[in-house]
């Protein structure tokens, strides 16, 4: 017989930027997140008795062994431990993995951790605003580092905050309305995650911003890739943590307190996208392997779209929630909320580990009894990976035993990578793009996804001229063809708006 999965604790921490003591590493972060899910049970025990550990990939700092030198820190001998790769679908996709070990009778208690430590407190380092990975060695052996292609990265396209601007662009063009409008949409849908951030005692933001604030270039709200303000991204320069402790339903009716609600792991899914990197996608308004993960997530738990209480989606850019509203289904007027953290932009975004935190934060949500249910999504790179869950105050019948083993055995969705062409000269039509703008707020390239005639897929770099960047932001122009060619001294194609 299956055994049912409880979340028995759960511990999150947030460090502020103004210190009076000595910070804390991603390692001091993750111990003081797993103390603190110890203490949500009736006793600190727990973490001596672990079984496994697993830990997320921690992009700010370099450790050899993460998961074993937390142990070591816990006092903990487990007989199993892991450490994620690279992606923000990693949280729970270990949360799946560690769920389905426990329902196998493999492990019997599991603790899931993640941190990140962005924040540079000595003045004589130099910010960096988006340092994604600090902490990933030369040698580092897995191909998850690479979110892009060569081909995409000579002309500019390396990182989310150029890549995700190109899904917003296409689904502007989908909209079918006028720039101001349909940013003023997506300014009233990440204003509503600021408002979810200024509530949550361990948000990194607690400012409430307006749809207008959101939109509108500024001083302090710079244009970074067109049509994101710095509002629209991801805040990666924080320091935060987060720890959840999984169990059997046996023995976590040792631990937990009584008159609250227990908290039940329903369901998990995953999916990668056959299409892996942006040059590769055939659509950019979807996401087959999100629609996968979340359905396979739903089966198992047995739960309806219908009956979900809440959601955490995947918040890393406006986009990225968009996108997820349209695969799961969830209509624009539908009243359940899409975060319960303010999501990546005004939560923080730790790393890897931002979805640990959404997790956490739901658990406690049905503890008190605020929620009884509810579903988070986690992705990886540009919409490549994808991890879904369910969680609620009642045990269901649900399937999921070897849900884990099947997705890694057979985890892609969508259709074959589109054919790409490196080098194009001739005429072709664009089906997305964005601008880069420097820290000066000046336009510093635009950067175009198209076809060709014969329906190979291009990228390619504008003229830097103020004219094209007018053109580009005052009028969507997906559809239009363009003039296509390749400069060798530059070893990039060259597009001119027809």
């Amino acid at each position: 017989m299956e055994r049912k999965v409880v979340v028995a604790g759960w511990g999150q921490i947030t460090q502020p930027k103004e210190l009076n003591r000595t910070p804390l590493d991603p390692m001091g972060l993750m111990s003081k997140a797993a103390q603190d899910a110890a203490e949500t049970m009736t006793s600190n025990k727990i973490l001596t008795n672990l079984d496994g550990i697993m830990v997320v990939r921690t992009l700010s700092r370099h450790y050899t062994s993460p998961a074993k030198q937390l142990a070591q820190k816990l006092n903990a001998k487990p007989k199993f431990t892991h450490v994620s790769g690279i992606g923000g679908n990693s949280p729970q996709t270990l949360i799946n993995m560690a769920a389905g070990m426990i329902a196998r009778n493999e492990l019997d208690s599991v603790l899931i951790a993640g941190a990140e430590a962005y924040v540079q407190r000595e003045k004589k380092i130099k910010k960096i605003e988006s340092a994604l990975f600090r902490g990933i060695p030369k040698d580092y052996p897995g191909d998850d580092l690479i979110g892009s292609t060569l081909l995409e990265n000579q002309h500019g396209i390396e990182h989310p905050l150029q890549g995700f601007p190109l899904f917003e662009t296409a689904l502007w063009a989908a909209s079918g309305l006028d720039l101001k409008t349909y940013l003023t949409q997506i300014g009233k849908m990440w204003s509503d995650f600021s408002k979810a951030a200024v509530n949550h005692p361990y948000s990194w933001s607690k400012k409430l911003r307006s749809p207008e604030e959101i939109i509108t270039p500024g001083l302090a709200n710079r244009p970074v890739a067109f049509p994101y303000t710095k509002f629209m991204n991801s805040f990666v320069t924080v320091d935060q943590g987060a720890a959840v402790i999984l169990m059997s339903e046996e023995t976590a009716k040792k631990y937990l307190q009584k008159n609250r609600e227990t908290v039940y792991f329903l369901g998990g899914g995953y999916a990668q996208d056959r299409q892996r990197f942006m040059i590769e996608k055939s659509d950019f308004t979807s996401s087959p392997p999100l629609k996968a993960a979340v359905k396979k997530a739903l089966e198992r738990s047995g739960m309806s779209l219908e009956s979900i209480d809440c959601f955490d989606l995947y918040s890393c850019f406006p986009c990225a929630v968009s996108i997820a509203k349209k695969m799961i289904g969830i209509k624009d007027n539908d009243p359940r909320p899409l975060t319960l953290t303010g999501g990546l932009g005004f939560f923080g975004g730790p790393g890897n580990n931002y979805n640990l935190h959404g997790v956490a934060t739901l658990a406690q949500k049905i503890c008190m009894g605020e929620k009884s249910n509810g579903l988070v999504t986690a992705l990886g790179w540009f919409m490549h990976k994808h991890a879904a869950g369910v969680y609620g105050s009642k045990p269901l019948e649900g399937e999921f035993k070897d849900h884990d083993i099947r997705d890694q055995e057979d985890c892609l969705a969508g259709t074959e990578p589109v054919e790409i062409k490196g080098q194009v000269t001739g005429i072709g039509i664009i089906e997305t793009y964005t601008i880069i703008y420097a820290m000066d707020q000046s336009p510093s390239y635009a950067v175009l996804y198209g076809k060709t005639p014969d329906n190979f897929r291009f990228i390619a770099r504008t003229q830097s001229h103020p004219d094209i960047f007018s053109q580009l932001t005052s009028k969507n122009r997906v559809g239009q063809k363009v003039k296509v060619k390749f400069d060798p001294s530059r070893n990039m194609n060259i597009a001119d708006l027809i």
